[in-house]
């Protein structure tokens, strides 16, 4: 398949699973009804449409081209099939920032405290690595800095699971964690869609300098990249997608590792190609995921997190095996 059929054909899957999306939940509209209600915008119907099924299919979308598009950014970066966008610590910096949201009790006084503190977790993890890599780090210390940083925001939300005041907050806290796109509104799609936006135009951007970076570090410099510049183009534009939609969705994992591998053989050894296929490919993932939620246990609230690990956790054990027979 050439790579523009690829571009059209994943382009094709994310418009039918984002009407999919808008067209299937458990409150039994038909598919003319809820196209007529989402126009319209009339009665309970309408309500629906607009209010809930609208805003999770667009967050859908941007949340899985987030995770995609970071996640062939960050392989492409490190030269690595096995990197992932929450390497670098915004991930579990996101999810403490809403833990202590939730914690403290500002998610019930404030709408938005949740995402917003989801935001301040992101924005401090990555001033950390930054902090402790410094500007002219080199990759392996890039990565050490953000599992030093993932491990003590991993433990810091363990301590708040630890003190929670009651039961009913560690279950919030953790069914949080879980990820999912259920319940959020178009408020939430607002608050997001800048960084998203913005963080894609960085690592779009940035496409140049990792197909010289994937002839070596030295053959780069030579080509009159500045490693230090694309560096930190990764680790900014990354942050800003993920904490964003960690932010509104959740810790939503396996999107960012899988779907950049699965892409990679029709792209050819081009990360400058890969990135906006995987944009694409992980919007279809998690649009398709986040159906199956609605499909498999409508009664149950599937989180959306845990459907992911279950489909990327084997797949991921599969790359490790193979890529231990191929040494």
């Amino acid at each position: 398949m050439s790579y523009r059929a690829l571009l059209i054909w994943l382009t094709l899957a994310c418009a039918g699973l984002f009407l999919a999306s808008l067209l299937i939940g458990p409150s039994g509209i038909g598919p003319i009804e809820g196209l007529r209600a989402l126009i319209t915008g009339q009665g309970a119907p309408g309500l629906v449409m607009r209010e809930l099924r609208l805003p999770r299919a667009l967050l859908g979308v941007g949340v899985g081209a987030a995770l995609g598009l970071s996640g062939a950014a960050m392989q492409g970066f490190l030269r690595n099939p096995l990197a992932e966008p929450g390497l670098i610590g915004t991930t579990a910096g996101a999810a403490l920032g809403a833990v202590l949201a939730i914690q403290t009790g500002l998610y019930a006084a404030f709408a938005l405290a949740l995402p917003l503190a989801a935001l301040a977790g992101a924005a401090l993890a990555v001033v950390l690595i930054v902090a402790l890599a410094g500007r002219e780090a080199r990759a392996l210390v890039l990565i050490l800095a953000g599992i030093a940083v993932s491990a003590l925001a991993g433990a810091a939300t363990a301590l708040v699971l630890n003190l929670a005041p009651s039961p009913y907050a560690a279950a919030e806290i953790v069914f949080w964690m879980m990820g999912s796109l259920a319940d959020r509104s178009m408020t939430h799609v607002a608050l997001a869609a800048p960084f998203l936006i913005l963080g894609a135009v960085i690592l779009l951007r940035a496409g140049p300098g990792l197909d010289a970076l994937s002839l070596g570090e030295d053959a780069a410099a030579s080509m009159g990249i500045s490693l230090s510049r694309l560096r930190l183009q990764i680790v900014f534009g990354t942050a800003l997608m993920v904490g964003a939609a960690t932010a509104v969705a959740g810790a939503v994992g396996f999107v960012g590792l899988v779907v950049p591998h699965l892409l990679r053989k029709h792209v050819g050894a081009s990360p400058s190609r890969l990135l906006p296929a995987s944009a694409l490919g992980g919007a279809v993932m998690l649009l398709a995921a986040d159906i199956a939620t609605r499909v498999i246990a409508p009664e149950r609230d599937l989180k959306l997190g845990v459907l992911t690990a279950i489909v990327g956790a084997p797949f991921f054990l599969s790359m490790i095996r193979k890529l231990g027979r191929e040494t």
